[in-house]
């Protein structure tokens, strides 16, 4: 813990007249136009030198929550830049507010439980008790379920199969995902998919990303796909459109305006 006889340190970045380092690399002779922004984003992250099964998941993680329409983030982004066309990163701020424990963050959620279940001395029975659990107090099994996409959530399918197609990862984490996915499908009498966030849990965990840190990764991803959503409010604007449905969708009825 940083004091006056310990003082705080970072090991992120310094700069000279002349130079500039992110960590141990110097940004102009050993990173620009000789790394990718994902390669340098993990060294920051991870603080180590990325594998290339590191960039591949991570990449694919990113592409995966980048977008998904309309969503809350989406709709705010929208909102608050007809609002404020000026401030662009208010709006994309806006958005990234809204990367939390019930829409596309809930990785960090799920990654909890798969720890819990790789801790345990009997994982099988632990992903029973974490299932029983949430059907007892019906609460949302982070990971799973999904409103749009059944009987599955094709890109959660995919993100497993490309994480088990490589021999570099060690696989717990998937199969820590899918103990628990057994469970749920046992506890709920019928099949659970299991969405996106359960799938970029495992995957993320499985190079090594910790679970505290895993939102970050969505962060990340869905600001370029807001930046997107700008884009296209200034080509074709919904905000407005938006705003109206609302205001006529949700009547008043308290006692103003009476006569």
């Amino acid at each position: 813990m940083a004091s006056p006889t310990n003082p705080p340190v970072t090991r992120l970045c310094t700069h000279t007249l002349t130079s500039l380092h992110y960590r141990d690399a110097d940004l102009v002779e050993d990173l620009m136009g000789k790394r990718t922004f994902t390669e340098v984003m993990l060294m920051q992250i991870l603080g180590r030198t990325p594998r290339p099964v590191d960039l591949r998941i991570t990449d694919v993680v990113l592409i995966v929550l980048m977008e998904h329409g309309l969503t809350p983030s989406a709709i705010a982004t929208r909102l608050i830049y007809m609002s404020a066309p000026e401030n662009l990163q208010g709006a994309v701020s806006a958005g990234l507010l809204a990367v939390g424990s019930s829409f596309v963050g809930t990785m960090e959620n799920c990654s909890r439980l798969l720890d819990r279940i790789i801790a345990a001395a009997a994982p099988d029975s632990e992903a029973l008790a974490i299932a029983r659990e949430h059907k007892a107090t019906k609460s949302a099994m982070p990971g799973f379920g999904h409103h749009l996409h059944k009987p599955v959530d094709p890109r959660a399918y995919k993100l497993l199969e490309l994480g088990r197609a490589e021999s570099e990862l060690a696989g717990d984490k998937i199969r820590a995902l899918e103990t628990l996915s057994k469970a749920v499908d046992d506890v709920a009498g019928r099949p659970i998919t299991i969405n996106a966030t359960g799938a970029v849990a495992a995957l993320l965990g499985e190079i090594g990303v910790p679970t505290n840190v895993m939102r970050g990764f969505a962060v990340i991803s869905r600001a370029a796909g807001l930046v997107a959503h700008i884009v296209e409010e200034q080509q074709s604007p919904s905000g407005r459109f938006i705003w109206d449905t609302v205001e006529h969708a949700i009547p008043y009825v308290g006692e103003g305006g009476k006569a």
